[in-house]
């Protein structure tokens, strides 16, 4: 297996792997500048392999997005609106349970949701939005609100981060997504996402949440002004994380989608960079289960592609997506369980349907 690397440094990589060393920043820098980049997608089919075998998970789950109105200014955003502007909306309990019955089916898992930033409602409206649908559907796991929405509630509530978290969880939050984290750099975060949660603050949330025995997810927004040194520091500092809680179950690499639909298309990442990304993922987040290929921002064929770049995981049917529409994703904004099992057995893969928290539903 080992002859088709091409790249002589990459050998000492693959014999840290193979020793169980953990990779450095000035390791990772190099697997950025490899031009063996088949060679990089070897060494992290071969650690996924060695952690999930040929399963690849993917989820029935629903997308939720309550409101748009956000008090935040993104650099990267085209969901959010300010109160009162054309498509500015708030949903209510009526809305809410109208927008789910539209979309429902049997099969759904998991309820997805984020949203902007509403300072015009209190923190009691993010609490009754749980509420509403646990109680209408307890069946269904709610995966609910980033790392930023919660630095955002204890501002607005006056309440500290764990106590948001502990009313949350009263009110039947199972688990949190990993939105908000961006690139977990403070330089990024002044230029891209200056209103929202700094890094220690995004870290925080989520280690509060795994002490108070939430398993969460993990983000990185790539594909702006950071600098690959930067996508390493974001995947060291969740990794250190991860060391002292273990409470993530994936990583999930997002590419950067232009702003407009007709924005110029050399603003979207690479195929190269989407593949060599999601690899790095794999090797550098030694103690992560799962590395997803989010099929939203690459595409279905790119991520028949991740599974042999360390993917393990390619989300969900999400029935409804709009944040990465906002800002031009061309992917379909939802897809069939079907079409997720085909896209999996293509790439000679074993497709296993799974709940929010890796448990198998069904193996196909």
């Amino acid at each position: 297996m080992s002859a088709i690397i091409t790249d002589n440094r990459l050998f000492d990589i693959q014999e840290k792997l193979n020793n169980g060393e953990r990779l450095s920043i000035q390791d990772g820098l190099h697997l950025y500048e490899t031009p063996d980049l088949l060679g990089v997608a070897q060494l992290a089919n071969q650690v996924n392999l060695k952690k999930n075998g040929n399963h690849v998970y993917f989820i029935e789950n629903m997308y939720i997005n309550p409101t748009n109105v956000c008090e935040a200014n993104c650099g990267f955003c085209g969901f959010k609106r300010k109160p009162g502007q054309d498509g500015a909306y708030t949903m209510h309990e009526e809305e809410l349970l109208e927008y789910v019955s539209k979309r429902w089916n049997d099969g759904i898992q998991e309820f997805h949701i984020v949203g902007g930033h509403n300072n015009e409602v209190p923190f009691d409206y993010y609490l009754d939005t749980i509420r509403t649908l646990k109680k209408h559907y307890p069946q269904v796991t709610v995966k609910a609100y980033t790392g930023a929405e919660i630095e955002f509630f204890s501002r607005i509530s006056g309440l500290s981060m764990k106590e948001v978290l502990q009313e949350l969880i009263k009110a039947g939050l199972d688990t949190m997504p990993g939105g908000g984290a961006e690139i977990l750099t403070e330089r990024y975060r002044a230029k891209m996402s200056p209103d929202k949660a700094s890094t220690d603050q995004w870290l925080e949330a989520h280690e509060i949440a795994h002490g108070l025995g939430l398993k969460t997810h993990a983000t990185m927004l790539y594909g702006s002004i950071e600098n690959t040194e930067e996508r390493l520091i974001h995947m060291d500092r969740v990794r250190q994380l991860q060391d002292r809680t273990n409470g993530f179950m994936v990583f999930i690499p997002l590419a950067m989608q232009p702003r407009s639909v007709k924005a110029n298309l050399k603003r979207r990442t690479s195929a190269y960079d989407d593949m060599r990304t999601i690899a790095i993922s794999r090797l550098m987040l030694d103690n992560f289960a799962h590395v997803k290929a989010y099929w939203i921002n690459i595409g279905v064929q790119l991520t028949q592609m991740a599974l042999s770049f360390g993917s393990s995981d390619i989300h969900g049917t999400l029935i409804e997506e709009r944040i990465s529409h906002s800002v031009g994703a061309l992917t379909s904004s939802g897809i069939t369980r079907d079409e997720l099992i085909h896209l999996i057995k293509s790439a000679n893969k074993i497709p296993v349907e799974r709940d929010t928290f890796y448990n198998i539903i069904k193996e196909y």
